[in-house]
């Protein structure tokens, strides 16, 4: 059973895979919302899932981009950062996620 349960778990961090820490997702938690780093094949209501699993809070909504990596060249040689979704999660009034304890 407990195998079970560390199966389930592992596939909520494979689609959650880390928060995003920046400027702009700071700013965000004064509107209660949280910017994670998710797998670019998740689906809002999946993403509503693995975040309520993981940390244990009522999500209200969840908005997705998709960032396009960027060209770039280094010492001469030319590369690619790959792309990156990110999901804008916002809570339920009173509902707080702390980065810092949590994962």
């Amino acid at each position: 059973m407990a195998a079970k349960k560390d199966a389930v778990k592992e596939a909520l961090y494979n689609v959650v895979r880390s928060p995003l820490v920046t400027e702009k997702s700071t700013r965000g938690s004064e509107h209660n919302q949280v910017t994670f780093k998710v797998d670019k094949s998740s689906t809002k209501p999946e993403i509503k899932a693995a975040v309520e699993g993981i940390f244990g809070v009522k999500v209200k909504s969840v908005n997705t981009l998709i960032l396009k990596g960027k060209s770039k060249v280094f010492r001469g040689i030319r590369g690619r950062r790959s792309d990156l979704k990110k999901a804008i999660v916002t809570l339920e009034e009173g509902q707080t996620i702390d980065m810092t304890s949590q994962v």
